[in-house]
């Protein structure tokens, strides 16, 4: 039996001897390449390339593509603070995971977005989604040209908005895409599911989940302390000072105002009448297309517009080449991109007779594929059997090993708590 040990290159290893114990040096897994990448007009953005520090390559190589909001290259969830806990960065996290098994990963920033969320007003606040597919087809081509990386065995990995783009990218790159990992994924229009997750996701919450004595009442205090509600009441320039400076009033007085002469008594406010007209408006004001400039971290009304006169990736996505494997991983409680979307992509590749898909779900993980509850995203890391799950696919459709049979047909992984389709 061979045994393989693995080790980040963060990591250190105690060796035992009679003279005591000695720390070995880092052992470096993986080695790293900055890069910019031209993406046209003037504008330029930053990049990194991981790739195995032992192995001849060329190597498979993967692109991920991030999520929506202002991202840079580690998908990074939340402000860094000097103090303070380390938020996620779950592209670093598969990035690291992928490289330290053979595999060359290409991340980059977001055009106009920069570290801990420095933003380019002018570019952010104009950029489309049809912009960001086309910077996702100037990495890809970036991925391409580095002598690591093997041009024949590429991959396409998606979160989210990144979902969206994969098969897009893929559509038209059908020579240079071999697979495409799509994590996360919205089936329809952005316009259908900002409504649910704006509107009527949020008032289940606040029904099922924080009025716990059903009264049809909920506390100022209990919506100040919910980061998707006040992501929702809240106006962003409140929220980027709370986050920068951890002061909790900002919020607490932000929602005051926001319900100013509505609150009943002792600060709370009826879900129906107060909360429920208040979801409705912050939802028509997202869809009102207000062209004014601005630096909103998840989206601005120029994003949005695009979004809405986007084709539903299920009305394209058969259009991928029959010869692209197509991988959809899904948590079952994601409640930004609900798991029926991606039973409605399984459903279409099923009737297109799409030779090479594969859709697995987990049960009690959300979008981020960490443990997570009704409207909340969780705050753990990626569950590392889910990690488990993509690099085996990835393997054996990079020219490594083949899945067994069994992987082609529905069955349910007890020991990974995923559903393989």
């Amino acid at each position: 039996m061979i045994t393989t040990l693995v080790l980040s290159c963060l990591s250190t290893s105690i060796f035992r001897h009679q003279e005591g114990a000695l720390a070995q040096q880092y052992i470096q897994t993986i080695k790293y390449r900055n890069l910019v990448i031209d993406l046209g007009n003037g504008l330029k953005t930053n990049a990194q390339l991981t790739y195995p520090a032992v192995g001849k390559g060329p190597f498979p190589g993967v692109l991920l593509i991030h999520g929506s909001g202002a991202n840079d290259k580690n998908g990074t969830l939340g402000f860094i603070h000097k103090n303070g806990p380390k938020p996620l960065t779950p592209l670093w996290q598969i990035a690291q995971f992928l490289t330290e098994r053979g595999i060359a990963v290409l991340r980059y920033d977001k055009r106009g977005v920069g570290a801990n969320f420095t933003i380019d007003r002018n570019v952010w606040g104009n950029a489309t989604i049809n912009d960001l597919i086309q910077d996702s087809k100037k990495a890809l081509n970036a991925l391409i040209q580095q002598p690591e990386v093997d041009p024949k065995r590429i991959s396409l990995i998606g979160h989210s908005e990144g979902a969206i783009i994969a098969p897009r990218v893929a559509i038209d790159n059908s020579t240079k895409v071999k697979n495409i990992i799509l994590m996360g994924t919205p089936a329809q229009n952005l316009r259908d599911l900002l409504n649910y997750q704006t509107v009527f996701l949020p008032l289940q919450y606040a029904t099922q989940v924080l009025d716990k004595n059903h009264t049809g009442l909920i506390s100022i205090q209990q919506i100040s302390k919910d980061p998707v509600l006040t992501s929702l009441l809240v106006p962003s320039s409140d929220i980027l000072t709370f986050l920068r400076t951890n002061n909790t009033k900002v919020i607490t007085n932000a929602l005051v105002n926001k319900f100013e002469n509505n609150t009943i008594e002792d600060g709370h406010i009826s879900i129906n009448k107060q909360l429920k007209p208040l979801l409705i408006k912050s939802y028509e004001h997202i869809t009102a297309f207000n062209l004014s400039k601005c630096n909103n971290l998840e989206g601005c009304p120029v994003w949005y517009r695009s979004h809405f006169n986007l084709i539903p990736t299920l009305s394209i996505i058969g259009n991928v080449s029959k010869s692209t494997g197509i991988l959809i991983l899904n948590g079952e409680i994601d409640s930004d991109t609900p798991v029926q979307q991606a039973f409605l992509l399984q459903q279409r590749l099923t009737e297109i007779n799409h030779p090479d898909h594969t859709l697995i779900t987990y049960p009690h993980l959300g979008h981020i594929f960490n443990p997570s509850s009704l409207l909340s995203r969780g705050t753990g890391l990626i569950e590392h059997y889910v990690l488990a799950d993509l690099y085996a696919w990835l393997e054996a459709h990079s020219g490594f090993t083949r899945l067994p049979n069994s992987m082609s047909v529905s069955t349910t992984n007890s020991s990974t708590n995923s559903t393989i389709t």
